[in-house]
């Protein structure tokens, strides 16, 4: 059973709707047709496409106070993708068509209970009774009428619709020219693996029917595959004159540049497809290409899963991703200092170490005081945290959930905050106590 034949029993029984189109601001038509450049037919936007796709589908999805909807994002968002699945998919339509939409299917009480990516098809924006809905007319003549409320829309070059994406018209001459490049490429080396030349006959006014039978003669003979020792043998009554064919076909230089117009439209990199970013690379590519697909994601689903009751008390959907995971082995030891200091559990650490989780490791430790008995006093000043961040603040830039305790500031040397120098506990110095002594 396939998604356009299953309509009725994936979304319950759903029919169109009968509408008028949808006007938007500037009575711009509200339609949409996929692009029909072959962006994903191509290569070199293919690699890119997976690229972005594969490393968005490794995000987690984390749904405050609602486990059910977390367990749904991970394990099984529909009938036939896994939660990395859904992500790729999701991601996969959004790059190739610039618009992607999501069914939320729900229970009787309005729980989502799946959610499905709605194939490529034309779709058009309509009106009933003052709401706006979504038509999509599948390949099979089906119709799907949705509600607005009733599915998650992300759109990339978000620019003259109110309801779609534009089109990757923007790309489609580096496709073509890449795609002819290539071609020429081909069609030069066929070229030149031939015999080519002009065959003159020593005879005098030789019939049409003789020149063409001398020449079908010669190619068979010599131009076959079965002469494959590339020799040819004539008599003084034919002379043979070589051409030297020299196509022209495109450098690699230019083929390069043809190659970084797709990457830089698509946002990636030849390291990225290769998976050679780590370290500031890696920041930065994550923080351009992967992040904001996964803000637009999570943020539509808040909105369109939850009530403003529920988002009132707290509801959330976002999507985690450990960009630490790609730093380098020494960047990652270096990260010992965080736990020390309360602001990482030790698990956290052992994980981007692909460490296996240890039982205390859900407990967060102190270097100096591993038992939390001791009672420090401050060292010298440039040994001290000076309560710049809170360890939340620092565990949000790391891309980490925020602890119970992280909303306090804390001091590395003393982390139950109790020490306080006293004059007392002080040494008199020396002049102090020459004085004392005189008295």
């Amino acid at each position: 059973m396939n998604f356009r034949g299953a309509i009725a029993a994936l979304f319950g029984g759903k029919k169109d709707r009968t509408g008028t189109t949808w006007r938007e601001i500037g009575t711009y038509n509200s339609r949409f047709y996929p692009f029909q450049g072959g962006v994903y037919a191509n290569d070199v936007a293919r690699s890119c496409v997976h690229t972005l796709a594969e490393h968005t589908s490794k995000a987690n999805a984390v749904a405050r106070q609602d486990p059910a909807l977390e367990r749904l994002l991970r394990v099984r968002p529909n009938l036939y993708m896994n939660g990395k699945d859904f992500l790729y998919k999701c991601r996969t339509l959004y790059e190739v068509n610039n618009t992607v939409f999501v069914y939320i299917n729900r229970d009787e009480r309005g729980r989502a209970i799946s959610l499905y990516p709605v194939p490529n098809c034309p779709a058009e924006a309509v009106e009933n009774g003052g709401r706006l809905y979504i038509r999509f007319q599948f390949a099979g003549g089906q119709k799907l009428t949705a509600g607005w409320d009733d599915l998650l829309v992300l759109r990339k070059h978000y620019n003259e619709s109110d309801i779609f994406g534009d089109s990757n018209n923007a790309i489609t001459t580096s496709l073509q020219l890449l795609d002819t490049t290539g071609q020429g490429m081909a069609n030069a080396i066929k070229s030149t693996a031939n015999l080519r030349g002009i065959l003159k006959s020593t005879k005098a006014m030789l019939s049409d029917d003789d020149i063409k039978r001398q020449k079908d003669r010669f190619v068979a003979d010599y131009l076959s595959l079965e002469n494959s020792s590339g020799i040819a043998m004539l008599d003084s009554t034919v002379d043979f004159k070589a051409v030297d064919v020299k196509p022209e076909i495109a450098t690699y230089e230019h083929v390069g540049q043809l190659r970084e117009n797709i990457y830089r439209y698509f946002g990636v990199s030849e390291d990225a497809i290769q998976g050679k970013l780590f370290g500031d690379a890696w920041e930065a590519f994550y923080d351009s290409a992967i992040e904001p697909f996964l803000v637009a994601l999570g943020l539509e689903l808040t909105y369109k899963v939850y009530t403003d009751r529920q988002r009132g008390f707290g509801n959330e959907v976002v999507f985690e991703s450990s960009r630490m995971q790609y730093m380098s082995m020494d960047n990652k030891l270096k990260l010992i200092q965080l736990v020390d200091r309360k602001t990482m559990l030790p698990n956290e650490l052992r994980a981007i170490l692909n460490l296996p989780p240890v039982p205390w490791g859900d407990e967060p430790l102190f270097w100096q005081d591993p038992k939390g008995e001791a009672e420090g006093k401050l060292q010298e000043a440039d040994n001290v945290d000076r309560k710049t961040m809170l360890p939340n603040e620092l565990r949000a830039i790391l891309n980490l959930p925020p602890v119970p305790w992280g909303d306090e500031p804390l001091f590395w040397q003393d982390p139950k905050g109790e020490a306080e120098l006293k004059e007392t506990d002080k040494e008199p110095e020396k002049g102090e106590e020459d004085a004392s002594q005189t008295e």
